[in-house]
């Protein structure tokens, strides 16, 4: 197993390839106050998102910018960054030099999961694989209260 993790990591590292779904600990940069409009850096494809503030989790994820908020999406998959998420929606997000730090709230609606899945769509090339709404994890991140 620690063979074929290497040989995917050095892979993608030869190719060029910036997505290795690999998680980290706590993210390091400069706290920035979230912008009211995120258009512009949610221009990035990959971003990294902290998770578990008592025990920093961090994941490289692809990132959708709708509005005025900011959406990751794992699928139907129940990661360990959904786990803890549920456990505590405070997250950090990391875009360039700059950490964010937001709340994460679970999308529920069939029509904003509909729209995301088209500017999904329009960004990545491709639809979710799966669209129905209570089987995925779909997370819209705004500022903290």
């Amino acid at each position: 197993m620690k063979r074929y993790l290497l040989s995917v990591t050095l892979l993608a590292l030869l190719t060029g390839c910036g997505y290795v779904p690999f998680s980290g600990g706590q993210l390091e940069g400069v706290v920035a106050p979230a912008p009211a409009d995120w258009s512009e850096l949610s221009q990035a494809s990959i971003i990294q998102l902290e998770t578990s503030p008592a025990d920093p989790y961090s994941v490289k994820l692809w990132v959708i910018g709708m509005e005025s908020a900011l959406y990751v999406h794992a699928g139907d998959n129940h990661t360990q960054w959904v786990e803890n998420i549920e456990q505590n929606p405070e997250v950090r997000l990391q875009i360039g030099d700059s950490i964010f730090e937001l709340r994460a709230t679970r999308v529920t609606g069939n029509e904003e999961f509909q729209r995301f899945s088209d500017v999904y769509e329009t960004k990545y090339g491709n639809r979710p694989r799966n669209e129905n709404i209570a089987e995925i994890y779909l997370f819209r991140l705004g500022p903290r209260q």
